[in-house]
């Protein structure tokens, strides 16, 4: 017993004691630190049109390679919508070819999520060149699924503003993490909206229209600083 009483009174006495100045740096400490944020990376992947009859399958390997599948639509771009999209190629010689290949059919847009979403996407559909793909990375998606040089099955995000950008043409109504806040959050109200909204409502004073709401709702899809600039819109393909 007293051999018990020492160790426990040895334990307690060594137990480090919390002064009240202390508590009080710590409280301080919890409320002036940003709650926690996580932001999951996203990009867009394409399953194009030489590799669409094989779109369940390479779904499968995304899922099954730790990817989920945020958002996903069948489209069938126009000649004009792909030359939109690859804009950053326009002038090279491969460049209508590329717009007549992606305009040739229907293709799986997605956008994909987990974290380093980007680069693990780069690195599962392997080489620009299916050729190469299948000497250096023949387990990637396009050394499978692809056909040559340019048919090669899929495309993928290069950087995160690619990905915005692309994410944007695909799904125009997608949000884009992370969300601003505080001070960012106002700058770009004062910079992007209330110029749009005060452009609105001016023009619904000069219109007088039946049903304002509606109305202004329309006008401010319509005249979106951040619509995605294709000549029509993207129609989905039925499933």
């Amino acid at each position: 017993m007293d051999t018990m009483s020492n160790i426990t009174s040895e334990t307690t006495t060594t137990q480090p004691s919390t002064s009240k100045a202390a508590m009080q740096a710590q409280d301080q400490l919890e409320v002036s630190m940003d709650p926690p944020q996580i932001y999951v990376e996203r990009t867009l992947a394409l399953i194009k049109p030489d590799a669409i009859d094989k779109a369940e399958e390479i779904e499968d390997i995304i899922l099954r390679s730790g990817f989920t599948i945020l958002q996903k639509r069948k489209v069938h771009l126009t000649p004009e919508q792909a030359s939109d999209f690859y804009a950053e190629h326009y002038g090279k010689m491969f460049f209508p070819s590329l717009v007549g290949y992606m305009s040739s059919g229907p293709i799986m847009a997605m956008v994909l999520a987990r974290d380093k979403c980007i680069g693990y996407w780069r690195d599962l559909i392997g080489p620009t060149n299916t050729y190469k793909a299948r000497e250096t990375h023949p387990d990637s998606l396009r050394a499978i699924y692809g056909t040559d040089d340019q048919r090669n099955a899929v495309h993928g995000s290069d950087s995160y503003s690619s990905s915005e950008r692309e994410v944007r043409f695909m799904f125009p109504d997608s949000v884009i993490e992370p969300i601003p806040a505080g001070q960012a959050a106002r700058d770009y109200l004062a910079r992007h909206v209330n110029p749009t909204l005060l452009g609105g409502l001016t023009e619904l004073c000069k219109q007088k229209p039946e049903d304002p709401v509606t109305w202004l709702a329309n006008w401010m899809i319509e005249n979106n600083p951040n619509k995605p600039k294709i000549r029509q819109p993207i129609i989905q393909e039925p499933e």
